[in-house]
């Protein structure tokens, strides 16, 4: 459900070659990954959690202010096409504007660190994904380059947030599955129906993601790997979320509610040696939920 440009998310090396992503039908049986949120540009500091909306091409409301420690953020996706919601902490005092020079220049300097955020889900579905919050200036920001290849954030989906020293760091959401990434395999337990909190792991060199995709009947990686070579036509599954990209030993946590069908896991990011996304290095799995 991307399409690699160059090379994104590492830098505009990994900005320009960053996934691109198709607009996929909602799945009206999954009641979990469906609907929009009440409270819009809400934090609630009861169940530290951030509400997101997000459409074309824009984070609309979302806390400015957040405290440190683990946070879950709701990400309401009110466009017509897929977003995402990629999380960048920014070292050493920088700002977004710093950020945005950074990334026209070439690779990002190691004051960007990529932490993850939820992945996408389809268009009118939420994803929920936790992170770990250092004090600091962040910024939101969406790699998908549909329908022009041109990547949402080149079109203004970028929204700074701080985060500020908090006393109440808050617990890592407990989770009881858990998916490991690596250089290019997915080590995972826990694929099974229900809703689940999946702990992800970047135990790669290099920059990792993974989305979930629930297939259409019939359909498989075979036939997303050909649907994505021209984006022509429906696409052959539903996005669900997950977490977007993590550097080597980071981690963050999602929750999804897996029925019945077929699945995969994919990771888009560009390799670090031929520009390639890491799915075609291998790093899809299939597998099926019954």
């Amino acid at each position: 459900m991307y399409r690699p440009l160059v090379a994104a998310a590492a830098g505009v090396a990994l900005l320009a070659a960053c996934a691109s992503k198709e607009t996929a039908k909602t799945d009206s049986t999954k009641v979990a990954q469906n609907g929009s949120a009440a409270g819009a540009n809400a934090y609630d500091p009861a169940t530290r959690t951030a509400t997101v909306h997000a459409k074309d091409f824009a984070y609309v409301s979302a806390p400015d202010t957040l405290p440190a420690g683990w946070t879950t953020f709701h990400f309401v996706n009110d466009g017509q096409t897929l977003h995402h919601m990629q999380i960048v902490r920014l070292d050493s005092g920088k700002t977004a504007a710093d950020f945005s020079a950074a990334m026209s220049k070439g690779p990002p300097p190691a004051w960007v660190v990529f932490k993850g955020g939820p992945n996408a889900p389809n268009p009118g579905a939420f994803s929920h994904g936790a992170v770990n919050l250092e004090p600091g200036n962040y910024v939101m920001l969406c790699f998908v380059d549909i329908p022009d290849h041109v990547a949402h954030v080149a079109k203004g989906m970028i929204r700074p947030f701080t985060v500020v020293a908090s006393s109440a760091a808050g617990a890592e959401p407990a989770s009881d599955a858990t998916i490991a990434l690596s250089d290019y395999t997915f080590t995972v337990t826990g694929l099974k129906a229900g809703s689940h909190t999946f702990k992800v792991t970047n135990n790669g060199p290099q920059p990792h993601e993974v989305e979930i995709v629930r297939f259409a009947p019939g359909k498989s990686m075979k036939d997303l790997a050909a649907w994505a070579a021209t984006f022509q036509g429906p696409p052959p599954g539903d996005a669900i979320g997950g977490v977007v990209i993590l550097m080597s030993g980071g981690s963050a946590t999602f929750t999804a509610d897996l029925t019945p069908g077929n699945y995969g896991l994919l990771c888009f990011v560009p390799d670090a040696k031929d520009g390639k996304p890491h799915m075609q290095h291998g790093m899809a799995k299939e597998f099926k939920v019954d």
